[in-house]
């Protein structure tokens, strides 16, 4: 593998993708270098595209028809070597092959097995929902920074409610899809229907705080799981933690959540030297 690979066009349109939605993983990249950790940027870039096609495709046959192409592609990837730039950069590394196919092909499958899931009746029931596709992913991310041996417990844990976050920020966006942010429990506590989730109003930053405080409790007994965090998940959390917090003291909490945090600056800065420094000891 070149120096230069992970500037090559077509695996950098990828890598954008991937920081268009989580721009502050830029600040990561100073600390693992895509030139000498080209699989963990790559893997970062496909968790981003299987949850495109998992939570981005409005039509369900044309999500499954995308998501079926993946799981082709990682069933093959061992012996094709891959056909998809991600791919490709992925199995060029040891680290791919020795993972099991099924851990490649679990994200996959539990993305594929939730396209048509309602509203989840409660937050419990959300999160173990969610739990399906963002625990393979986390697991298959935290064997290949760690190793085998590692447990990916807490990681599958804050993957999730990383993803329950981004959901509720898609409030108003995704207020006519059959699985909405909020649980219907919550829906039903202040009398919300799918027109007042798109409409500001007290009663709806009522029912987001009450969604917030469920997030912030679980991040908190999150903190308390074993197992380690790639850099890219524990920036991810950290700002996920510090947006939830910040929303709740908010008038508008939709509006700060809308809003995200600043991607740059010397504290996202520190944060990613942070993670990169457990990484490298836990490793080392």
């Amino acid at each position: 593998m070149s120096d230069g690979v992970i500037q090559h066009g077509a695996l950098q349109s990828y890598i954008d993708k991937w920081l268009s939605v989580q721009p502050h993983q830029r600040m990561a990249l100073v600390f693992v270098d895509p030139a000498k950790y080209p699989g963990h940027v790559a893997l970062a870039a496909l968790e981003q595209e299987l949850l495109g096609a998992a939570y981005g495709i409005a039509e369900p046959q044309v999500a499954a028809t995308k998501l079926n192409w993946w799981a082709e592609e990682l069933d093959a990837a061992a012996s094709s070597g891959g056909r998809h730039p991600l791919t490709r950069v992925l199995f060029d590394e040891e680290r791919a092959h020795a993972m099991p196919k099924e851990r490649w092909l679990a994200p996959v499958l539990a993305a594929m097995a939730q396209l048509e899931e309602g509203t989840s009746v409660d937050f419990a029931a959300q999160l173990n929902a969610a739990s399906a596709l963002h625990g393979a992913l986390a697991e298959l991310e935290t064997h290949w920074w760690y190793g085998q041996s590692a447990t990916p417990a807490r990681a599958a844990r804050v993957a999730t409610l990383s993803h329950l976050l981004h959901a509720l920020r898609r409030l108003q966006d995704d207020a006519d899809r059959d699985r909405l942010p909020l649980p219907m429990a919550r829906l039903a506590r202040f009398g919300l229907n799918r027109a007042n989730l798109r409409e500001r109003g007290e009663v709806r930053d009522q029912a987001i705080k009450a969604q917030l405080s469920d997030l912030q409790s679980s991040w908190a007994d999150a903190g308390g799981m074993t197992g380690p965090l790639s850099v890219f998940r524990a920036l991810e959390a950290g700002q996920g933690q510090r947006l939830v917090r910040r929303a709740l003291q908010a008038t508008e909490s939709l509006t700060v959540l809308q809003r995200g945090l600043a991607d740059r600056g010397f504290g996202v800065t520190l944060r990613a030297w942070g993670a990169a420094r457990r990484w490298q000891q836990r490793v080392g």
